[in-house]
């Protein structure tokens, strides 16, 4: 039991699911009886109002039966209730409840009993307002500085404060530059309400501002204009205090000085009367509720304030003084007087846990016992310690954050993708011009080992593919228990894709004894698709402007054996040229070298040949790995085609350039659209008819302007869609060729990748152009920088679109120009002692500054006329 605990005086558990929230609770002698002693009022969402005097005969004894003094139905949920001289000819304390419509005000009576069951209470109903707006909360006071009755101000959700002189509607006004509704409270001293704006300020409105405002309903009669109409006010004092607010409690325990309190998300405000801090307390929880009472140290105001934590902290102005546990999370607290016991704490939860406490603590009822002498086994603690050590090691070997076996995980997921298309296509909304797109099925697979809970399978393809269906759930899964799906993957955009993967993602929930509802976990897969859903058998061309040489370290190897999907059984082994004709109009031809180890693809388009080139070179290592070769590498000696590839980044920038120019268009045309509207509506409201001056001829212009900008502004974005696919594609091939001309490794092409892939997709915000330019001036910083010197040069940590591509097309020929000097890709900080590695053969170092002096001359071929790798070369296969 902790020390610091709130100590149950009487507790109780309100209904069965029913809610409740800040103004559900209220205690004051509601019945006045001239005792003193409060009583417990409580509203529920569910329409309950119930009233609670506790007595326990002693402390935390369970709740009895005349506890309750009352308990009725109301037919409408209660929102506030509030307890205060409401009804006019008398000063006795009434109830207001305040419902979405309706506010009532009831006297509450008691009778004396004749018997032992006890008193009997009843309400009565002395008036009622049937509300024209939807409420939200009410405060209560002497308005206008009356004397011996309480008038009522309820805040609608849409920003209109209604006050009501007892039995009587006095007026309405809106408050200014209303969005959301906040927490209200009014200040007797200085006779003014203040609420929380969706700006995040308070905000102070004096009541004689309001009182003194033209009143909408003097000039205009009808309903609906009583419902839209209203004078808007003007603030007394504002403070910007940066967050929302939970709640405001204003506070006089003096005569000379009153303090306005505010509670907010992560910290208390105490404010004076003009709306000055006095102090405000930074909070390091999420606070729930709060109320300050009177302090008995001269000057100072304790304060409660309830947490998510189930803590109960007592301020005395910002220095905690106490700190006390709760059973519940409080959403409303008060402080109450009872018996002969005052100061009690009551507090209310959301789900209806009503508890009377008082602070204390527990004494230590502990006794260490008495430890029995005996004599020190050390064999045996040897023994215990080694097989501890032995538990710890293991427990260290595998931490959480690594992947687990195939064994030990809680569910598995698998696909397995068709090896033939489908006989009749699934393919929908295609945007492909050909006369048949075709698609594949993927299934896939959940195998779940142990019970798991809400399991939702997520299929993702890259653009332009799509799939039949990509959002899957289902029930909860027994142990040993899986389900199958099956979709379809097909092309639906009108260009080629930059991979032929995909992948699929379960979520799910693994209950435990500590965590009934779940942990969540992730399993996940991919899968391959198949080059004929993009692509078929065609003739071979032999001219092209793209040509690239792939060279191997075995003799080549026949079609029939690599592509049997593409080439015809009844060709045998003596096709050495085959055809691939894309879904979207482009054809790429791949030859096979009779007499050396070469391989040449060929396509009219850089970005055509990176799917042959890749499927090329993952085919041919399966090939060899299946006849147990494991020397068989392939290699790339020609020229790195950098200035096709330029092309493709200067298309991509230009689209980016026109989509922020149409989008600077449509925004003046809109606002220009907005004007114009604004001037005929104008015009349209006045008594007296006047002349449109064109004004209709001027809007139906500029609404064709708009409407041709958008149209221009969605085609742009598609051309900027088909521009990135082919960038991307591109960028894999140069990525392929660095890797087999430079021989990297697995990590080296997985930072190249980072470099130059770092985005799935592209938006105006964060282009490809500017976050390669930037991971690539890190690495020349870095890994391949020359000097210290340049190692101390910063990059600016703000990324944002650049006027042109000049500079990322220096940085890029600066990179390979490197790379082909020896440099080494790491991303280790330690690379200025890194030495120049061997050239490859072939290629012949040049100056740094040669390099740098001549990379204004357009074109990479030209910085690299020196460079065997980089000079354009044809090579016969």
């Amino acid at each position: 039991m902790s020390l610091f605990k709130a100590r149950d005086w009487w507790s109780t558990v309100l209904g069965e699911k029913e809610e409740f929230d800040q103004g559900c609770l209220c205690v004051a002698d509601v019945d006045n009886s001239g005792s003193g002693q409060d009583k417990v009022i409580v509203g529920s969402y569910m329409g309950y109002l119930r009233i609670f005097d506790p007595h326990p005969v002693k402390p935390g004894d369970e709740v009895q039966a005349e506890d309750l003094l009352l308990e009725v139905q109301l037919r409408e949920p209660i929102l506030q209730v509030e307890v205060g001289k409401f009804v006019s000819g008398t000063e006795g304390l009434h109830l207001a409840v305040l419902h979405c419509r309706k506010l009532c005000v009831y006297a509450v009576s008691g009778t004396l009993g004749n018997v032992e069951h006890g008193n009997q209470y009843q309400i009565k109903l002395m008036y009622e307002h049937n509300l024209q707006r939807t409420a939200c909360n009410m405060t209560y006071g002497p308005f206008g500085g009356v004397k011996g009755r309480d008038l009522i101000c309820i805040q609608s959700m849409d920003g209109m404060l209604m006050l009501f002189e007892q039995e009587s509607f006095a007026f309405g006004r809106f408050l200014p530059g209303f969005l959301l509704p906040g927490p209200l409270a009014y200040s007797s001293r200085t006779d003014s309400f203040i609420t929380v704006s969706s700006c995040q300020q308070v905000e102070s409105y004096k009541y004689q501002v309001l009182a003194f405002a033209t009143d909408a309903d003097e000039r205009q009669e009808t309903e609906q204009q009583k419902l839209s109409s209203g004078k808007r006010l003007v603030v007394d004092w504002v403070l910007n205090i940066g967050e929302q607010a939970l709640d405001i409690c204003v506070v006089s325990f003096n005569h000379g000085v009153s303090s306005v309190f505010v509670l907010g998300e992560r910290n208390f405000f105490c404010l004076k009367d003009n709306g000055q801090i006095r102090f405000m307390k930074k909070l390091d929880y999420s606070p729930s509720c709060f109320i300050p009472y009177c302090s008995v140290q001269e000057g100072t105001i304790n304060t409660l304030i309830g947490n998510h934590s189930k803590m109960l902290n007592v301020y005395q102005d910002v220095t905690l003084k106490w700190a006390a546990q709760l059973p519940h999370i409080p959403v409303s607290v008060k402080v109450a007087n009872f018996q002969d016991l005052k100061g009690v704490i009551v507090t209310l939860s959301d789900d209806g846990h009503l508890q009377c406490s008082y602070l204390g603590t527990d004494p230590s009822l502990f006794q260490a016992p008495k430890v029995d002498s005996r004599e020190i086994n050390y064999e045996e603690m040897n023994a215990e310690m080694k097989e501890l050590q032995k538990i710890i090691r293991e427990a260290t070997k595998t931490q959480d954050i690594l992947p687990e076996s195939e064994k030990q995980r809680a569910l598995t997921v698998t696909a397995e993708v068709s090896p033939d298309l489908d006989a009749e296509s699934q393919a929908t909304d295609s945007e492909v011009k050909a006369e048949t797109v075709p698609s594949v099925t993927v299934k896939i697979t959940i195998q779940s080992r142990v019970a798991v809970q809400k399991p939702t399978l997520a299929v993702c393809v890259q653009a332009p593919l799509a799939v039949t269906c990509d959002q899957f759930s289902f029930e909860d899964l027994e142990p040993d228990s899986s389900e199958t799906v099956v979709l379809s993957v097909f092309l639906k955009g009108n260009c080629s894709p930059s991979e032929l993967e995909g992948n699929c993602m379960v979520s799910y929930n693994v209950p435990t004894e500590l965590n009934p509802e779940g942990i969540p976990r992730v399993a996940q897969c991919t899968f391959r698709l198949p080059l004929r859903l993009v692509c078929l058998p065609a003739q071979p061309s032999k001219a092209a402007a793209q040509k690239l040489t792939i060279d191997t370290n075995k003799p080549p190897v026949t079609f029939l054996t690599i592509f049997p999907d593409f080439v015809d059984a009844s060709e045998g082994d003596q096709a050495n040229a085959l055809g691939f004709q894309f879904l979207t109009g482009s054809k790429t031809t791949l030859l096979a070298s009779k007499t050396s180890q070469r391989y040449r693809i060929q396509s009219e388009q850089l970005e055509d040949l990176w799917l042959i080139a890749k499927e090329l070179t993952r085919r041919l290592e399966e090939h060899f790995k299946k006849q147990n070769c494991k020397d068989f590498a392939c290699t790339f000696s020609g020229s790195i085609p950098l200035q096709e590839y330029f092309e493709l980044i200067d298309r991509h920038f230009e689209l980016r350039l026109n989509a922020a120019r149409f989008q600077e268009l449509l925004s003046e045309r809109a606002v220009q659209f907005r004007a114009i509207e604004r001037r005929l509506l104008t015009r349209f409201k006045d008594k007296t008819p006047a002349p449109l001056q064109h004004l209709d001829t001027l809007l139906e212009g500029t609404f064709r302007e708009v409407i041709a900008l958008a149209d221009a502004a969605e085609e742009n974005q598609a051309n900027l869609f088909q521009a990135f696919a082919k960038l991307r594609s591109a960028t894999h091939l140069v990525i392929l060729l660095i890797s087999l001309w430079q021989k990297l490794s697995t990590e080296q092409v997985a930072i190249l990748e980072a470099t130059f892939l770092p985005l799935a997709e592209d938006t105006q915000e964060l282009g490809w152009e500017e976050a390669v330019d930037a991971a690539v001036s890190y690495l020349l910083r870095t890994c391949l920088s020359k000097s210290s010197k340049e190692q101390a040069l910063t990059l600016s940590s703000q990324l944002c679109m650049p006027k042109d591509t000049s500079r990322l097309k220096k940085n890029i020929t600066l990179f390979c120009d490197r790379l082909a000097k020896g440099g080494r890709l790491s991303l280790s900080t330690d690379s200025a002692t890194q030495q120049a590695a061997v050239v490859p053969g072939g290629c012949a170092t040049i100056p740094e500054s040669d390099l740098e002096e001549r990379a204004g001359v357009p074109g990479p071929t030209a910085a690299f006329a020196r460079h065997g790798h980089i000079t354009k070369q044809k090579s016969k296969p």
